[in-house]
């Protein structure tokens, strides 16, 4: 749907960007340069808050408990905003199913809301990923119809306080590619490259590395770490499970609401696995720090971890 701004400039941007510098600032004449570019490569810029506090959910969208009390825990928390992983109106992405699968529960967060319950948020607060199940009914137009998305939509990144999240569309058929040297997995090299916040997440449905019922997805597994990135959150596998790998951490969080899975043999790196109840994750970031728990819906904290800057 093109670039969106928040009411804010390409100005706002820059000056945000010069007084919160990454770790490692490049000499004046070079981040100047830097800057000049940096303030057009970004779908949505959201704002410029030190600190933020955010809800991730994956393979929920169905109607019903256990789905309903996820919802219930993430509204709780009041967060800025959410992040979803994919699977986000099953079973098929039809048009007559999503809006009680994720507006019922979330429409307070979507922006320009076309559903029937409740009058939707005034600026974007829902950033979903394609999943499989979205995609099956004509490569997701269900879901471009239904939400109001930064760029292309199928996948798109945005900025909110100290973090610039990359969202990609995992699905093989995706037409700009799922390979890290396709038009996406370009895409994605050349926007961490010029990325100047001090965290850089990417989110995928398809996981790169996962323990589950379904497995790695070998398709995805980009050299992340290398480009710049510092956590890559996935879904697919309706379970928990926090990795890593090559320097970086890898979050599987798909346990939404829809049916549970098993895991398979722990692969290397592999630190936390749960499977026994449903749940979602509670992340806390600024630009030293980023903390994050799995919760489930009834608030038992499973997992909390920190990436220090």
């Amino acid at each position: 749907m093109g670039v969106l701004l928040a009411g804010l400039s390409l100005a706002a941007l820059a000056v945000w960007q010069q007084t919160n510098p990454p770790a490692s600032p490049y000499r004046p004449a070079q981040r100047a340069q830097r800057l000049a570019a940096t303030a057009l490569v970004t779908d949505y810029f959201a704002g410029s808050a030190a600190q933020i506090r955010f809800a991730v959910i994956g393979d929920f969208g169905i109607v019903g408990e256990p789905a309903a009390q996820v919802a219930a825990l993430v509204r709780g928390w009041q967060p800025d905003f959410v992040v979803t992983t994919g699977d986000n109106n099953y079973p098929d992405g039809e048009a007559e199913t999503i809006d009680a699968n994720i507006g019922q529960y979330y429409q307070e967060f979507i922006n320009n809301y076309k559903g029937q319950y409740g009058p939707g948020s005034a600026t974007p607060r829902f950033f979903p990923v394609l999943g499989s199940h979205d995609w099956r009914t004509a490569q997701g137009q269900p879901y471009y119809d239904y939400f109001t998305l930064p760029g292309h939509e199928r996948y798109y990144d945005f900025i909110w306080g100290p973090i610039q999240f990359f969202m990609l569309n995992t699905n093989p058929e995706e037409p700009d590619g799922t390979r890290a040297t396709s038009v996406q997995g370009q895409w994605l090299q050349k926007r961490l490259a010029f990325s100047r916040t001090p965290w850089q997440v990417v989110v995928t449905h398809d996981p790169p590395f996962s323990s589950g019922r379904h497995g790695s997805s070998d398709w995805m597994q980009w050299p992340y770490a290398e480009w710049g990135a510092d956590l890559v959150l996935s879904g697919s596998d309706h379970s928990y499970e926090r990795l890593e790998r090559d320097g970086i951490t890898y979050v599987v969080n798909g346990a939404g609401g829809r049916t549970l899975y098993f895991f398979r043999e722990p692969l290397e790196g592999s630190q936390v696995r749960y499977a026994a109840d449903f749940g979602a994750m509670l992340v806390e970031a600024t630009a030293q720090q980023i903390q994050f728990q799995f919760i489930t819906r009834t608030g038992a904290v499973i997992d909390a971890h920190s990436l220090q800057r």
